[in-house]
Order: C-alpha cells, then sequence, then structure tokens
C-alpha cells in the first residue's frame, strides 16, 4: 500500500479532469448569462436611438431647425446666421440657450433673399456665383 501523502496527487491527478469540466461548465453557464444580459442591454439601448432619431424638434406641429441645419440649408457661416438674426431678417426662438428656427421661417426667409431659390436644387442654376 502507497503511503498517504502519495495518494492525494494521483487522486487529484485523476480528478482534475472531471473538475476542469465542472468548473468550465459553470464558467460556460456564467458566462452565457451574462452575455444574454448585455445583448438585452445593447437591444433596450438601440430601441432608445431608433426612437430618438425619429424624434424631430417640433414647434406647434412645425419642424424646428438649429444653427448647423440653417447654415446647411442657406451655405452660410455662423457668422453670418448671427448678422440675419440681429438684424431681424431671420425670425428665432430661443430654447434652453440655444436657437431654433421654424422651417417656414427659413424657407420664406430663403424665397425672399435669395431670387432663384429652388429647395430641389443642390446648385442655383448652374451660377457660379462669381461676380
Amino acid at each position: 500500500m502507497l503511503p498517504r501523502f502519495l495518494l492525494i496527487p494521483t487522486f487529484a491527478a485523476e480528478n482534475k479532469t472531471k473538475i476542469e469540466t465542472m468548473m468550465d461548465k459553470e464558467l460556460t453557464t456564467w458566462m452565457e448569462g451574462r452575455f444574454e444580459r448585455l445583448m438585452a442591454r445593447l437591444d433596450r439601448i438601440d430601441g432608445y436611438l431608433d426612437r430618438m432619431a425619429m424624434k424631430e424638434k417640433m414647434l406647434d406641429g412645425e419642424r424646428l431647425m438649429d444653427n448647423q441645419d440653417v447654415c446647411q440649408m442657406l451655405r452660410v457661416s455662423k457668422r453670418t446666421l448671427q448678422r440675419y438674426r440681429t438684424s431681424g431678417e431671420l425670425p428665432y426662438r430661443m430654447l434652453f440657450h440655444k436657437a431654433f428656427y421654424k422651417q417656414s421661417d427659413v424657407e420664406a426667409f430663403m424665397k425672399s433673399h435669395f431670387e432663384k431659390w429652388n429647395p430641389l436644387a443642390d446648385e442655383p442654376d448652374g451660377e457660379s456665383g462669381d461676380l
């Protein structure tokens, strides 16, 4: 018969694969649970982002545009847009310390200030704009 101190390592070596297998199964189960929770959270965040993207800033049923939107639409700088606001040529509303413009006001401004305004055209009737 072998001494007891020699039996313990032999027993551990034989059962090591059983223990590792049990630990692998537990670890896999734990990781699957965590992964499912992570995917559920990502799905929720995706839903929030979709809803936020669909919301547009509205005032009295009309779309509001911020400075960036109006600058891109008019093809002007922020400073030029500020001049239009200051001179009263382009009506605006301040909401939470940010300027917003009604889409109808911007379109009316474009019609009154740009002779050949066409909302569907990218370039104004082939003119280069150079004098």
